[in-house]
């Protein structure tokens, strides 16, 4: 069965001196991502073994609803409080959904 659910992964790297403040602004960003109807999942993720590493990874249910995110207060908030924080450019990888079903998101 095939499935249309988009599910990014974007890895981060923070420097050091921002990771907290990263974080606070990451977890509002992703606690309003959630409640849009086009995201079915936002997780957020930070590496054990190096704290200024984080994967975002959002589960978007249509195509168009990443670009719809892209557009709400809360992640344009997110990207310039952030912007000054990264040790490099975030870097996206894109997967499409094989299981569980969409459904079960």
């Amino acid at each position: 069965m095939s499935t249309s659910l988009l599910v990014v992964h974007v890895h981060v790297h923070v420097l050091p001196q921002h990771v907290d403040a990263f974080l606070q602004a990451t977890l509002a960003n992703a606690r309003e991502s959630v409640k849009e109807p086009g995201i079915a999942r936002f997780d957020v993720c930070q590496d054990n073994d190096d704290p200024t590493r984080f994967v975002l990874v959002e589960a978007y249910r249509t195509p168009d609803a990443p670009a719809a995110h892209k557009e709400t207060a809360h992640y344009l908030t997110w990207r310039d409080t952030v912007a000054p924080m990264l040790a490099e450019p975030r870097i996206p990888h894109r997967y499409t959904n094989r299981f569980p079903d969409d459904a079960a998101w």
